[in-house]
């Protein structure tokens, strides 16, 4: 059943937020490129594995990856899905696209260097866009929310993995303590759902991921009210 997340919940900032721009994220996965598999692979790969079979299993073949990086989910995707990646960063793109020559990965359509916040694509364009591990990273997520929500047809999914902040305890502590430090590691330790959703976001379903729950998947029906957002 649809329900609507409560984002009332979400802990209280009173400390400064760092501010994340495009040429800051430019920046960030320019150093991160060359070992971002390495470094990361590993830990979002559960993430990235939950959300590529929930895109599998809906209906609608035309699916955007939005923040695509190295390209480390494209080969989960069935061959009948066709897939279009957008990514900020040039030198994670390369990559993608080196992975997708070596394991002829036919299904995927496009590879387009693009701000995921200002898409050049026609509305309703697509059946499905996922954003894996890429909400907390752009500087603004409700835009972000809204150009995916524009570029979806109506009655299509939009889908998010992503880290989202504790509410208390020691991870809160680290999150928070870490947030001055968004420019240099290119995303929001203490990013929140409500950072992301608003209270009319249309909420399918919500599934902890490992490890330890520290990653949710998050499936939003995309309707008419949300398409709004994009006015």
């Amino acid at each position: 059943m649809a329900r609507t997340p409560d984002l009332s919940a979400e802990p209280l900032r009173d400390h400064k937020r760092a501010v994340l721009d495009a040429g800051a994220v430019r920046e960030a996965y320019r150093r991160w490129a060359g070992v971002y598999d390495t470094v990361f692979g590993g830990v979002s790969s559960f993430g990235r594995k939950r959300a590529v079979a929930a895109v599998n299993r809906l209906p609608g073949t035309r699916v955007l990856e939005v923040g695509v990086g190295t390209g480390l989910a494209l080969p989960r995707y069935r061959r009948d899905k066709r897939v279009v990646g957008v990514d900020l960063s040039r030198e994670m793109l390369e990559k993608a696209r080196e992975r997708v020559a070596a394991e002829s990965l036919t299904h995927v359509e496009g590879l387009v260097e693009m701000d995921a916040e200002r898409m050049a694509f026609h509305d309703a364009s697509f059946d499905i866009a996922v954003a894996m591990f890429t909400a907390s990273v752009v500087p603004d997520a409700r835009r972000l929310f809204a150009e995916m929500s524009r570029v979806v047809r109506p009655g299509g999914q939009l889908l998010f993995v992503n880290h989202f902040a504790a509410q208390d305890g020691l991870r809160w502590w680290a999150e928070r303590s870490m947030a001055p430090l968004a420019r240099v590691l290119g995303w929001h330790p203490d990013f929140a759902l409500s950072d992301l959703l608003g209270a009319d976001a249309e909420v399918v379903a919500m599934e902890p991921c490992p490890p330890g729950g520290l990653f949710t998947l998050v499936q939003v029906r995309n309707g008419q009210a949300v398409q709004a957002l994009a006015a």
